[in-house]
């Protein structure tokens, strides 16, 4: 029979390894080298400068976390202060970029396997998309440990990597580059830490949830911030500007030049151990995204029920069934690109639930609550408004048209499900 609750299974060590897991993703592994062509050595202050700006996005989630603990997160948010097509639109762009997500994600894994094993890229993905499925069907009380243990192996590589770095560091200029790079970098390192929101899906199946995620997305930013930082700053010793900036691989490049080619190897490994968890957790994620819109009645109402292992099943379906889908559209490029205006979206209507909930419920509950207001505005959701329209600048434009067409067939969706449903 169908349960439509969760099993609060996750405390904090699982929500805040979740969201690290999510956060490292396979980013760091080829943003690094762009990154440094823009900053130069000093492309270490560019993750700093990301990761404080990353931050003040994450202030707004936790307040609205502790206030709303929702898997559906951003749609829940938006539905407190917007008209409900809005949070319609949130929540479908939200949950579609983590289809989205999942494709691109998946075919990264297949270009890494592929380095060891000559296989089609797209049924690797198939494949893996549908590996991760099992394991989120069965249950994130099994999926968390999992989790945790793919984190650390990411963790691992990455400290391995400053590790290794730390006798070189001295040898190249850490401070060459200029500031107007910095910031052009810290605006392309930005994407890498996209994916700390996720860790909001989860709040329906986390013990005091009120008090845990807000902590965890915090703990999860920061342990991030820092290993980016250490990792910039070993890869800058040891290669040097020039040769960082054109690798292909920057940290597998680290790993040859200290320890020989197995070093390289062992790299490539982790990055697709990156991959595979960040598909598992995006998976579910968009799972809950959809199970969340379900039970406020935007979506069909079978995508809502939790059975079986306490888990949205149908949901789960859905999700995987459309990552899928996607991969046969050939080339996800300009796709993937859309899901990051689709988040810079989701991220500004965020930002402004927070100022628009201070002035329409003052009084209430917030477990946590952001300091710093002017009158009764709060200050950094306002900087986080501002900071998003102007990281929002790198986009290209494509990426826009493709949102429109996005949002659009999820208010398609959304109207054909409210006059069936009639």
């Amino acid at each position: 029979m169908p349960d439509d609750t969760f099993k609060r299974v996750l405390g904090l060590p699982q929500v805040t390894m979740s969201g690290v897991a999510v956060i490292i993703g396979a980013g760091i592994f080829v943003l690094l080298g762009p990154a440094t062509r823009e900053a130069g050595g000093a492309v270490w202050l560019s993750f700093v400068i990301a990761g404080v700006l990353s931050a003040l996005t994450a202030f707004s989630y936790m307040e609205l976390a502790s206030m709303f603990p929702k898997a559906g997160s951003e749609h829940e948010f938006a539905s407190h202060v917007f008209p409900r097509w809005v949070a319609v639109m949130v929540g479908w762009s939200m949950t579609a970029a983590l289809v989205v997500a999942a494709a691109t994600v998946s075919l990264g894994f297949g270009r890494y396997l592929n380095e060891f094993v000559a296989v089609d890229e797209r049924l690797t993905a198939v494949a893996l998309l549908f590996v991760m499925a099992v394991v989120s069907y069965l249950g994130m009380e099994r999926a968390a440990w999992l989790v945790i243990s793919l984190a650390l192996v990411e963790i691992g590589s990455l400290v391995a990597v400053i590790v290794v770095g730390v006798p070189s560091v001295g040898d190249h200029d850490l401070l060459s580059g200029s500031f107007t790079g910095v910031l052009g970098a810290a605006g392309l390192v930005f994407f890498a830490f996209i994916g700390f929101d996720e860790v909001i899906t989860l709040a329906e199946e986390t013990v005091d949830p009120t008090w845990t995620v807000p902590r965890a997305l915090l703990l999860a930013l920061c342990i991030s911030t820092l290993l980016y930082v250490g990792v910039a700053v070993s890869a800058v010793s040891v290669l040097g500007v020039d040769a960082l900036s054109m690798a292909d691989r920057p940290l597998a490049a680290v790993g040859e030049k200290v320890l020989g080619g197995w070093a390289g190897n062992a790299l490539s490994v982790a990055a697709m151990v990156s991959t595979g968890t960040t598909v598992l957790l995006v998976v579910t994620a968009g799972s809950r995204m959809f199970y969340g819109m379900a039970g406020a009645g935007d979506l069909p109402r079978a995508l809502a029920e939790v059975r079986f292992r306490r888990v949205p099943f149908n949901a789960l379906i859905v999700t995987v069934a459309s990552a899928m889908g996607l991969l046969l559209l050939g080339d996800l490029k300009t796709l993937a690109s859309a899901t990051d205006a689709l988040i810079y979206l989701t991220f500004l209507v965020v930002n402004a639930s927070v100022i628009a909930l201070r002035r329409t419920m003052p009084h209430a509950q917030r477990p946590f609550r952001i300091r710093g207001t002017i009158g009764w505005v709060p200050v950094l959701p306002v900087a986080a408004f501002v900071v998003v329209l102007v990281v929002a600048q790198e986009l290209q434009t494509s990426s826009f048209w493709m949102v429109g067409a996005i949002v659009g067939v999820g208010f398609i969706v959304h109207a054909v499900h409210r006059l069936t449903a009639k």
